[in-house]
């Protein structure tokens, strides 16, 4: 069976002969994942093209699970070849394995409240299906060239970059759930360098969708990618200071997503967020409020039905500033004696895990540039460096580069810096949010300004 040609009845054939081969191998419970793709990814560098790949894959993920004295013990096998022997075989050494590992009384699949409508969630076009590789490396050259164009001082790139990929998902369990769908992403990428005198700078640009009509225009994302090049050129440090900082839409989302590994079920169970005694709890500013919803209409984390077959859900993690719930899978959920909130997330090689689907924070009512006009003195964040968050204190440190403001007006760019605070205070002390929600993944945030934060330069 090719990866290009397989029906949706032959992908659920697969899923159900792998589940009774576990069966007959002696597995109380199993489930299995098997995903199929297609991607097409293109670079152009100048006026050349680096690279042109297109790759058909698919993956058969099988999770057994063998009843124990002290609980269920368990193991996970993947294949790429899905001959009926093949899979049969995996089955059984998927059970074998199993035996040999340490049983766990918490583990095993939902009890029950598997997704029952499985809406259509606008995760394709299927116009965009067999988009031609021909047409992507246009899109390329187009943002390319016009990154290039923009200025003189744009020197060179490391390129420009689109791709396409396509996705059938179709997921089963010895409890009878069933389910499958179709989903699509296309993206597009531009990095140019910029160059005066002795300075050189770096800065990208990008768009995604799931649908190729909702992209950003080729020509608009280099030239944007080319701007936030140039403005970085002549780029100083600062002298350490305790000031206003306000992320933009590039860096914004980061905080967010680091709110959700904090409220994540595993974190809390294993008393390793510094969050984990303040659910109901008072935790940012009233103005903040964070959703995750796994049902967002053309959402680029959007789908029907969550790796345990539980149905995705729209779940408000911090309301008003209140910390309202978990984020659980069907594992962490027992450990905590809650249900779960359709959160799992699993590739066929791994066990289910907590995870995010589309994640934003509700955005405000003034543009950056508003916010930007109203900062006396202060930082705006367009990137940050490295890795400096611990998320058991909620200590936060990071390398950072962006632009100095006073009396409103963007003065230079700053570079070689560093950004320090707590993220709960960060979080108590926002008191500003943008209103420019962009989606460029799976989690979104406006541009948030904190009241103040220490940036230590010089």
């Amino acid at each position: 069976m090719s990866a290009s040609t397989s029906s949706q009845q032959e992908m659920e054939t697969v899923v159900q002969h792998a589940l009774e081969s576990a069966a007959r191998a002696g597995a109380s419970q199993a489930d299995v994942l098997l995903v199929e793709g297609d991607d097409r990814e293109v670079r152009v560098r100048g006026e050349e093209i680096e690279f042109v790949k297109q790759a058909q894959e698919r993956g058969l993920g099988i999770r057994v699970l063998v009843d124990g004295k002290e609980g269920r013990q368990t193991s996970i096998v993947s294949t790429s070849d899905l001959a009926p022997d093949a899979v049969a075989r995996m089955a059984a050494e998927a059970v074998a394995l199993a035996r040999a590992t340490a049983a766990d009384p918490t583990a095993g699949l939902p009890d029950d409240g598997f997704a029952t409508d499985l809406p259509d969630l606008a995760l394709f076009d299927p116009a965009d299906r067999n988009v031609a590789l021909e047409a992507r490396i246009e899109d390329a050259k187009r943002a390319e060239a016009a990154a290039r164009g923009f200025d003189p001082r744009i020197t060179n790139s490391e390129g420009s970059q689109a791709s396409s990929g396509h996705a059938r998902v179709v997921y089963g369990n010895s409890r009878g759930f069933l389910g499958s769908y179709e989903s699509a992403s296309h993206g597009l990428f531009s990095e140019p360098l910029a160059q005066e005198g002795d300075s050189m700078q770096r800065d990208y640009w990008m768009t995604s969708a799931r649908r190729l009509a909702d992209l950003e225009d080729a020509a608009a994302v280099g030239r944007k990618a080319a701007e936030r090049a140039i403005r970085r050129l002549g780029g100083k440090r600062v002298a350490t200071c305790e000031v206003p900082v306000i992320f933009d839409g590039m860096t914004a989302p980061s905080l967010i997503g680091q709110v959700a590994s904090c409220v994540s079920g595993y974190s809390v169970y294993r008393e390793s967020t510094f969050l984990g005694d303040k659910l109901g709890e008072s935790i940012a500013a009233t103005d903040v409020t964070i959703i995750d919803d796994g049902r967002l209409p053309g959402g680029l984390g959007s789908k029907p039905f969550d790796g345990e077959g539980q149905p995705t859900r729209r779940n408000v993690l911090v309301d008003g500033g209140v910390l309202k719930t978990w984020l659980l899978d069907t594992y962490s959920g027992r450990k905590l004696d809650l249900p779960s909130t359709g959160s799992a997330a699993r590739g066929t090689g791994s066990a289910p895990r907590v995870g995010t689907t589309n994640l934003w924070l509700e955005p405000g009512e003034k543009t950056l540039d508003e916010l930007i006009g109203e900062l006396d003195r202060g930082l705006v964040v367009t990137e940050l460096i490295g890795m400096g968050f611990n998320p058991t204190t909620g200590d936060y440190s990071r390398g950072a580069a962006g632009l100095w403001v006073e009396n409103g007006e963007i003065i230079h760019p700053v570079e070689e810096i560093t950004i320090a605070g707590n993220l709960g205070d960060m979080l108590q002390s926002i008191d500003r949010i943008g209103s420019e929600l962009v989606w460029r993944g799976r989690t979104a945030a406006p541009p948030i300004r904190i009241a103040s934060m220490t940036v230590a330069g010089e």
